[in-house]
């Protein structure tokens, strides 16, 4: 007795025929996409603007179609019309920024992989953004591993270097706002878990110099944090070592808050 899958050709289909193997299907386009991307690309091919009929003309594409596509993408501010002409708007600018950026990001990291290596540590990015701590990145590898995050980053910024650092550059209003939303927490013997100290703390944070912090947000590990101050950017650099190599620490701070300052284009965002 023969026994088939459910769907399966039987006998000499032209499945069986290629022992079973199906062709790839060719891949859903969506063709009034590709119609606007080629007005995009038309409107490029004209330094001086172009007018619905030249662009129409050099995409390929019916005029009325051309009309259509062109209003749209002049409502959604990827070009703009002056004076019967079309031009890139302000739209087709942002993305052009947001490549920007993710190129620097990428250099970013490159650069913190390049102080992993240097310093011996797991290095971070973080920044303050909307009322809340963020690491946006960390480097680490097998010789240089990260602080296992045992207790919410956000929540307890009172007791690493990376929040301390990051709450050392804001008004004092917005530090007990912070503090009011996240209260301060004993997470080891060595952490202050009263909000007039760490007031007391963050107010003793000299500009541009780095945090330092030992054993008090998580045992066995030290860190220090460097502030970034580029215009309205709220950000860090840090690293983080095992005790073992807490003696480290220092020379290592120094050297990152040496090294950070030739990297501040990349934390413009």
């Amino acid at each position: 007795m023969s026994m088939h899958r459910t769907g399966e050709a039987v006998g000499g289909g032209s499945t069986a025929a290629t022992g079973g193997i199906r062709a790839p299907r060719a891949p859903t386009l969506i063709s009034s996409v590709q119609r606007a991307l080629r007005l995009l690309e038309a409107v490029g091919g004209h330094v001086h603007g172009a007018t619905a009929k030249q662009l129409a003309r050099g995409a390929a594409l019916p005029l009325g179609t051309t009309y259509h596509l062109l209003r749209t993408l002049t409502h959604e501010g990827y070009l703009r019309r002056d004076g019967g002409r079309f031009y890139y708007g302000a739209a087709i600018d942002g993305i052009g920024r947001a490549g920007l950026r993710q190129s620097e990001r990428v250099d970013l990291r490159t650069r913190m992989a390049d102080l992993r290596d240097e310093l011996g540590a797991a290095v971070y990015h973080a920044v303050y953004e909307d009322g809340e701590v963020r690491v946006v990145d960390v480097v680490s590898g097998a010789a240089q591993p990260p602080v296992e995050e045992w207790a919410d980053f956000r929540a307890t910024a009172h007791a690493h270097a990376v929040g301390l650092c990051l709450l050392s550059q804001l008004g004092q209003e917005e530090q007990l706002d912070h503090l009011s939303r996240h209260r301060p927490t004993g997470l080891t013997p060595s952490t202050s878990a009263d909000v007039r100290t760490v007031l007391r703390r963050l107010d003793r944070v000299r500009p541009t110099m780095p945090v330092l912090e030992r054993q008090e947000y998580a045992l066995g590990t030290v860190c220090a944090a460097v502030p970034i101050t580029v215009g309205p950017v709220v950000a860090t650099l840090a690293i983080s070592l095992p005790t073992e190599r807490a003696d480290r620490l220092g020379p290592a701070a120094a050297r990152l808050r040496s090294l950070v300052g030739a990297m501040f284009p990349a934390f413009v965002r």
